[in-house]
């Protein structure tokens, strides 16, 4: 009697619903991992599927690791553990290799990594340790800044690679974190307010060359050295006389003049450092025929129009297991990574798709109920990273399969082909595991 009291208090300490969840979806991933290796003439021609069931079988071990290991102690080593990974992402940029155009890969031997992603959970442990060590003060700017720095520099590391769509997953995760953490909203606000119109001014120029095809003065500016800087200018000189009036006056609507007007110079200096010194053309390519793929249907819009015609040709039902013809003719690029969720479309169809929608919200929703059941606050953060971790991944990686979304890279977490990142979802659901499993301690 004892022992199945024993054995019915450990059930109950399993999100049994958020790990059915993740097994139903490797086991897709595996199925059309094992389907995109399938040739026209219905030959197997790829053993993917193989050394994927590898990595999952051992990703088990990370995820029972991270389950198992109390999440406070793991804090004890969050400084170590970045520092760590920073070390090794700068190592990869200067002797890593290069796949799809980015140094992101280490090897050892025939075994080979991404740092990247592993530096995404040390990211969200040493983060979210400062904000629960400065829970008191988070609503200062100076906690604000430092936040952001703990993320800027493995962003900074991973885009210069250049892999912009790994990058751009910490952006969500601090977003997510600094907000459950309880900063001042303004500051919020203003890093989103600055990154759209970042990336707004990144994609004007391009848009006028490709999509408009006529000259425009702002876009003219914007591309004209001197026009800028005058324009900078301009807007420092403004800042400058709000500065003086909110001192002498008092008056909050000098606090927004400044507020608004820095974030167009800010937005304006960094677009233009983007354009210029760290974006690849073919990464600027990728916005613009996000927009319309038309603009270069053969080349950089090729994969968002196979990718959409996949998905769209799959129907209600789709064409049946092994039975697609976008992916078994190789009009797919990067078919088991990027665009497995194509592939399932095109053969499960909508019911498919709706199966996997329905798997990762029960994830999210899961996830975001155990972040009600932490006892601690630094469990609280770290929980809440790992859920904005997993929803970027899963919009951004299905919203570019649909054309909702730029083309980045991105794997769909659980299904996609590769290792480091199935390993890295592993660990997330094992520390949410883990924060659930301790619900009850005091």
């Amino acid at each position: 009697m004892r022992r199945r009291l024993e054995l019915g208090k450990t059930l109950s300490r399993i999100d049994f619903l958020m790990l059915i969840s993740v097994f139903f979806l490797m086991f897709l991933g595996v199925a059309f991992i094992y389907s995109s290796g399938i040739s026209s003439t219905g030959i197997n021609v790829s053993n993917e599927y193989q050394k994927q069931l590898i990595r999952i079988i051992s990703g088990l071990f990370i995820l029972l690791f991270f389950s198992i290991y109390d999440i406070e102690k793991i804090k004890n080593f969050a400084i170590p553990i970045y520092l760590t990974l920073l070390a090794i992402l700068i190592y990869t940029r200067i002797n890593g290799s290069t796949v799809n155009g980015a140094k992101s890969w280490l090897y050892i031997g025939s075994f080979g990594f991404q740092p990247s992603e592993f530096t995404k959970i040390a990211t969200i442990l040493l983060l979210a340790k400062y904000l629960d060590d400065n829970k008191k003060e988070i609503y200062r700017l100076k906690v604000f800044i430092i936040s952001f720095g703990i993320i800027a520099l493995p962003f900074s590391l991973i885009l210069i690679q250049p892999d912009m769509g790994t990058a751009s997953v910490y952006i969500p995760i601090f977003i997510a974190m600094i907000f459950i953490g309880g900063c001042n909203i303004k500051h919020l606000i203003y890093l989103l307010l600055l990154g759209g119109l970042t990336l707004f001014f990144t994609m004007l120029p391009g848009w006028e060359e490709f999509i408009l095809q006529s000259k425009n003065p702002f876009v003219t500016i914007l591309n004209n050295k001197n026009l800028l800087l005058y324009l900078i200018g301009s807007f420092s000189f403004s800042i400058l006389l709000s500065i003086i009036g909110y001192f002498y006056f008092k008056k909050e609507y000098f606090y927004w003049v400044i507020y608004a007007f820095s974030i167009i110079i800010v937005s304006l200096v960094i677009s233009y450092i983007a354009r210029t010194y760290v974006l690849k053309e073919y990464q600027i390519m990728r916005l613009i025929v996000f927009m319309n793929p038309q603009v270069d249907p053969l080349n950089f819009g090729w994969n968002i129009i196979q990718a959409t015609t996949a998905v769209g040709s799959g129907g209600l039902m789709g064409k049946g297991f092994l039975q697609g013809t976008q992916s078994h003719y190789q009009f797919l690029p990067e078919q088991s990574t990027d665009f497995i969720f194509s592939i399932l479309s095109e053969e499960l169809g909508f019911i498919g798709a709706i199966l996997v929608f329905g798997s990762f919200f029960i994830i999210l929703i899961r996830g975001i109920l155990i972040l009600t059941y932490a006892k601690d606050n630094f469990s609280v953060i770290v929980g809440a990273g790992i859920v904005g971790m997993i929803f970027f991944h899963v919009v951004q990686n299905i919203g570019m399969n649909i054309g909702l979304m730029p083309i980045t890279g991105i794997p769909l977490f659980f299904l996609s082909y590769g290792g480091s990142s199935l390993w890295t979802a592993l660990a997330g659901i094992g520390i949410l595991q883990g924060i659930y499993q301790r619900r009850y301690r005091n």
